[in-house]
């Protein structure tokens, strides 16, 4: 005679003691055997309750992971970019991000005549940022060897060793040529010695050093300095002269 299926008994899943092994239905709360509570469904059994994901909610959370780390890696090389912290420094250094350029560098004193000046052309590189021109400087008046008198002596006294440095731009440079009044980028004023401090305008650009004796009508200057320009550039050196030896190449 058939039989509904729906009035079988439900087989039960036997599970074993943690303590003594014995097998234990489902629903047990104690061994049968030693007394021990059954606490937890074992790992297998709990296991099938986690739900699982899919193989595409698996990729999207792999690829916002990769996302954040990546975000995280650009905030860290900007930082070290722009940072002042010595940390930051070193590692500029090490990747090549800071550079140096000698404007001037000298122990043997240069002469700047009386009324006249003396200059030094400068460019700014390609890509360059955080751009300072710094350094120091010292002046002293060549005596006349001919003359030892001392109203000669006197008339050289400490205002005669006096020097005015000036860091101009290209435009700015050619109007002070002309003896007229202009902006500067650094101005020293009359002074025996002194130190060069000034950021410049990022960017390309043409820049003249000056040291200027035009006020002194007969005591010439013998001037002793070293002058960097200092810069910060994501791109190397190697770069940019291989760039310029080919737009020369090309004559532009």
């Amino acid at each position: 005679m058939p039989t509904d299926s729906t009035s079988e008994p439900s087989t039960k899943v036997l599970l074993g003691c943690s303590r003594c092994g014995e097998n234990l239905p489902d629903d047990a709360k104690f061994c049968l055997k030693c007394g021990k509570p059954v606490s937890a469904l074992p790992k297998q059994v709990a296991a099938k309750s986690l739900p699982l994901r899919s193989p595409q909610e698996r990729r999207k959370r792999v690829t916002l992971a990769l996302w954040l780390l990546l975000g995280l890696f650009l905030l860290l090389l900007i930082w070290m970019a722009i940072s002042d912290s010595p940390f930051a420094q070193q590692v500029q250094e090490l990747v090549g991000l800071k550079h140096d350029e000698v404007i001037i560098e000298t122990e043997t004193p240069f002469l700047v005549a009386a009324h006249s000046f003396r200059y030094y052309k400068f460019a700014l590189p390609e890509g360059s940022m955080n751009v300072a021109v710094v350094g120091q400087f010292a002046a002293s008046s060549q005596q006349d060897k001919t003359k030892n008198k001392v109203n000669d002596k006197a008339k050289t006294a400490d205002a005669d060793n006096n020097i005015e440095v000036y860091v101009l731009s290209e435009p700015a440079f050619t109007v002070w040529q002309n003896g007229y009044a202009t902006s500067s980028v650094y101005e020293s004023g009359r002074v025996s010695e002194g130190k060069v401090q000034a950021d410049v305008p990022a960017g390309a650009g043409i820049y003249y050093l000056v040291f200027n004796n035009r006020f002194a009508p007969k005591v010439a200057k013998n001037v002793t300095g070293s002058v960097w320009l200092r810069y910060k550039s994501w791109l190397p050196g190697s770069f940019r002269r291989m760039k310029g030896r080919v737009w020369n190449w090309f004559g532009l």
